[in-house]
Order: structure tokens, then sequence, then C-alpha cells
């Protein structure tokens, strides 16, 4: 039966974060027209304490405090990962990357491959980190339609489709301001409606005391192979976590570099104080005995002493609809739900402005307006929507969602984000060999989620469960690393000293550099047209090989990791090399 009180209480939250994001809106349209940095990010004024919380916000949404409560339901709070790899993932971030990417001015994490790399095997990135937010934007969804089943009764693909056309219809309307503001109330929202569930949920009888057998749901890790395979998810998700687009929308979003450290580090820990609440829920529902309640998980009127395998995804709604009373039941359903409408358009968001300023504007269409990159970028904003709900439909665990959207992130994008940072003789043939061989390793340990066989069978292979207890996803990170620092330095090596004739770089970046890969900095290549590169590469194709290899530097087409001034000079006279040429104070 439909419960019309629970759905009050869902619209009731959806419309406080409506009405927020609206007026948090309203700082994009005070602007004359709308410009892309001020929808993709709030126009770098993004405040320290502002950006705390969003940034805090975004990773605890519906696929936090549901997937925390799974795991520690299923295997305690040893088997619960997640907030603790997350949140260290923050931390370092801060410490490797933030301070480091902000003072660059980029506008997407993208932007330092396609400026060192060039834009077509820059954009390459693009399809890891669309995988990953498809894949982060799924498991928000999933959560969300698993809460809305409980309240509304209704199937949860009907749940999921619905949850994502919310979603989708409030990024489509909101900028990064709408997303930041609405971030803040979420936080409030989850922090009041969670603490006010416990409480209620532990003062009934159905539950035992968790003093009395912490043992049970503080868990255990198991034996030698199952610690190998705990290590490889923990590394999996520290520094898999890192290189995701919707981290650094709020680093680069932030007004100084020193202020991108502290929202970094000061987040990280909000993420372990916040996964404090799910994990009582998940304790409590590991406690329950729950043929007490009116729980039937099939409506046949059949109970059950313990939650069912393939319902441990709702113990949050379930604990909230049969352990706590109706008025309480509402705050922490309607809360739940209203964090994750606000997250999702985060993950949206950023895979969206990946697509319209990488994608469309520095590879496809160079000479793209902003009124045509942001109309771009909404369309793009529809179309993750409508990937992240078919894989919210196809996979139904949370929490092996959020193990998934880390994977490919953590084998190819880590490496080779810190080689384009941090390595500066890195060069395309390393990046591209780095690539195939993570993408290779990484598929080869087959994929039980989504129905990939093992092609390899690593040490401690169970036939049984397939399941590869070798930590093989740290491997293969580990190989992509080494061969993206190897091929770039063989190939220096093999060019430079003439075992390998200047015709035969192909790819243009080592000696016969190619006049393709001339950086186009953000704030400035709205206004570089197609006919300016266009003459700039048939003025380079008059000269010989010496002669445009003096053009452009050995190193990647960048010196210290930086476009050389010869290469913007050729593109802008005003150019000036010691400026930050993608601050907004460029403009």
């Amino acid at each position: 039966m439909i419960d019309y009180v629970g759905i009050l209480a869902i619209v009731f939250f959806y419309i406080l974060i409506l009405v927020v994001g609206i007026w948090a809106g309203r700082k994009t349209a005070d602007t004359v027209g709308e410009q892309t940095e001020e929808v993709m990010l709030a126009g770098r004024n993004i405040g320290t304490l502002v950006g705390i919380f969003t940034m805090t916000a975004t990773w605890v949404g519906g696929a936090y405090i549901n997937g925390t409560a799974e795991a520690l339901y299923n295997g305690g709070l040893a088997g619960c990962q997640a907030p603790i790899g997350y949140a260290l993932s923050l931390i370092l971030g801060g410490i490797l990357f933030a301070k480091k990417m902000r003072e660059e001015g980029y506008v997407t994490m993208l932007d330092p491959f396609q400026i060192k790399y060039g834009q077509r095997i820059g954009g390459l990135m693009f399809i890891p980190a669309l995988l990953g937010e498809v894949f982060w934007s799924a498991a928000i969804l999933s959560a969300l339609g698993a809460t809305l089943s409980v309240i509304l009764q209704m199937s949860m693909s009907v749940s999921v489709i619905l949850s994502a056309f919310i979603a989708v219809f409030y990024t489509f309307t909101g900028g990064l301001y709408a997303v930041a503001y609405t971030d803040v109330v979420q936080l409030f929202c989850i922090f009041i409606g969670l603490w006010v569930c416990i409480p209620a949920a532990l003062l009934q009888d159905k539950t035992t005391d968790l003093s009395r057998n912490a043992s049970d749901w503080l868990g255990t890790i198991g034996g030698t192979r199952e610690r190998f395979l705990w290590g490889d998810s923990m590394l999996l998700l520290i520094f898999g976590g890192i290189p995701w687009q919707v981290y650094f929308q709020r680093v680069l979003s932030s007004k100084t570099s020193s202020g991108a450290q502290k929202l970094s580090f000061v987040a990280g820990l909000g993420c372990i104080l916040m996964a404090i609440p799910p994990a009582l829920i998940g304790a409590i529902a590991r406690n329950t005995d729950w043929e007490l309640t009116d729980y039937e998980p099939w409506s046949n009127g059949t109970k059950v002493h313990s939650i069912p395998p393939e319902q441990t995804n709702m113990v949050v709604p379930l604990v909230f609809q049969y352990l706590t009373p109706k008025w309480v039941s509402f705050i922490g359903l309607g809360a739940v739900s209203a964090a994750v409408m606000s997250s999702a358009d985060s993950s949206v968001l950023s895979a969206a402005s990946m697509f319209a300023h990488n994608i469309w504007k520095l590879t496809i269409r160079p000479d793209a307006n902003e009124r045509e990159v942001i109309i771009v970028m909404r369309f793009a904003i529809i179309l993750v929507g409508i990937l992240a709900t078919a894989m919210a439909l196809t996979i139904q665990s949370i929490y092996g969602l959020w193990y998934l959207c880390a994977d490919l992130v953590y084998v190819i994008l880590f490496p080779q984000l810190c080689c384009v940072v941090y390595f500066h003789r890195s060069n395309t043939y390393g990046c591209l060999l780095g690539y195939i061989v993570g993408l290779l390793l990484r598929l080869s340990g087959g994929e039980p989620l989504l129905g990939f066989p093992a092609t390899i069978h690593y040490p401690m292979y169970d036939e049984a469960t397939q399941t590869q207890y070798f930590p093989f996803k740290s491997m293969s990170m580990a190989c992509s690393f080494a061969c993206c620092i190897g091929g770039s330095l063989l190939s220096e090596f093999l060019f430079k000293k003439g075992v390998l004739q200047p015709e035969m770089d192909f790819l243009g970046c080592v000696v016969n550099i190619s006049t393709e890969r001339i950086a186009l900095p953000s704030d400035t290549s709205f206004n570089v047209s197609c006919e300016t590169l266009a003459m700039q590469k048939m003025r380079s194709t008059t000269n010989n090989g010496s002669e445009n290899s003096s053009l452009l530097p050995t190193n990647g087409g960048s010196t210290n990791g930086h476009p050389s001034a010869s290469e913007m000079t050729a593109l802008h006279p005003a150019y000036d090399a010691h400026h930050d040429y993608l601050s907004t104070d460029a403009r």
C-alpha cells in the first residue's frame, strides 16, 4: 500500500533542495551571459568553508550511507573499507595534487593530459573517467531507488528511473553554484536525519544489545588469501579515489590553492565522522531478529530471521521503515533521499563538464563558442543520466558498484595522473603503453559483476566462486605505472640517440613534434579559431625538421609540464609566459 505521508516527506525535502538550488543558481545568472567557467567551476569563487561542506557531502551521499550499512551488515566492521579508503584518498589527494592542480588553473582534471600529450591522445583519458563517473552515479541512483521502493512500495526499476529523471532535471537546470550550496543543505539533512533515527531504532525490543556480541558486528578479514584481497581493495579505494573529476571540480573551484588543500584534508576527516551513523545502522540491522518485525521480503506472508542477500542493499531504509516510529522514519527516509538527489547532480555534472570542455571544445570543435559548449554540456547531462540508469538497473549490489566505479580509475588514471603532474619526461608513447597494458591486465582478471570471465588465473584463484584473491588490480596499476615511465624514457632515448629516425616519431612528441598538439588554454581558447590553428599548421609545414623542433620543446610540448612561450605566443602575441593563463584573472 502506498504511504502518502511518506511521499509528502520526500516531496518536502526535494522542494527544500530545489529551492536552495534555484537560489544558488542565481549567482551564475547574475554574470553577463552564461560563462562556462561560471557553470563548471562557479567562477572559482567557492570559499574554504563551503568547499569543505560540498566536498564532504559529495562523497557522503546515498551510496556512501547505504553501502557502508550494507558492508557492515554483510561482513562486519572489518569488511567496511570504503569510508576509511575514500577518506584517506581525500587526504592524499590534498597532499599530492590539490595545490599543484589549482595553481596551474586547470578547468578539468583532463587538462594537463591534453596540454602535454595533445587534444586527441589526452582525450583517451576521458573513457575511464567517464566510466568511473557513470558507475558512481549508478550507485547513487541505486541507493535512492532502494529508498523510494521501500516508501512507495514500487519496483526497484521504477524507483531508479524516477530518481534518475529527478536528478537529471535538477542537474540540467543548475551549475556548480547550485550543486555546492545544495550539498551544504544535504550534509545537514544527513546528520540530523540519521542521528534522530538511530536512538529510536536502538530503543525498541527487537534488537539485542550491540555490546553483548561485539565480535559479531566487528567481523573478521579471514585467512591469508582473504587478506590479500582485502589489501588490494583498500589500495584501490585509497588511490583510485583520487583521479575523479567530481573531486577536482571542487579543488579547481576553490578561491586559493591553500584553500583547495584545506578542504581536502577536512573533508577526509568529515567522511570518517559521517560514516559512524550508517555503520551503527548496519550493526543494528545485524543484531535484529527480523521475524519480530512486519518485514516480509517477498510480500507473501513469509518472515525471515535476517535480511536476504538480494535485499541487503536496502539495510538503511528497512531499519527506518520497520524499527522506528513513522514520524522518525519519514525524517530519515526524506533526508537520505534529498541527500542522494543532491549528490547525483555532482557526478553527472562532472562527466558532462569533461565531455563539453575536453572532448567537444578542445578536440572536436575548437572554434565552438561558450553558448554552444554549454548546450553540449546539458545534452551530455541527459546522456550520462541514461547511462547511469542502465548501470543501476543491471547491477544490484551497491557496494559492488562502489568498488567497480574506482577500478578502471585506479588501474589506468592514477598512474597517468602521477606521470603527467610529476614526471616531466613522460610522453605520448609511454602514456599509450601504460594505458594499454593497464587495461589489458585489468580485463584479463575478469569481472564477475559484469559477467566477464577471467582469461588469466592468478595465484590463489578460486574456481568455484571465480574470485581472484591475488592482488591483480594493484599489480595492473604498478605495471601500467612502470610502462608509462619506461616507455617514455625508452622512446626518448631511441629518438634522441638516432637509433630511430625523426620521421618515425609518428605521434610527434619527442623530436618530430606536431603543431596539432598546441595547448589550448581554457579562458582564451574560446577566442581561438580553427583558421588560426590551420595557419599555424600550414606555416610549420614549410619549415624543416630542425626548425619545427625549435618551435616546440622536445619534452612533450612543454617545459616542466607547462606550455612553452613559443607555442603560446604563436597563437596569442600578447601571451605572457609567466602569467597563469588558466586563472580567472586572465580574462
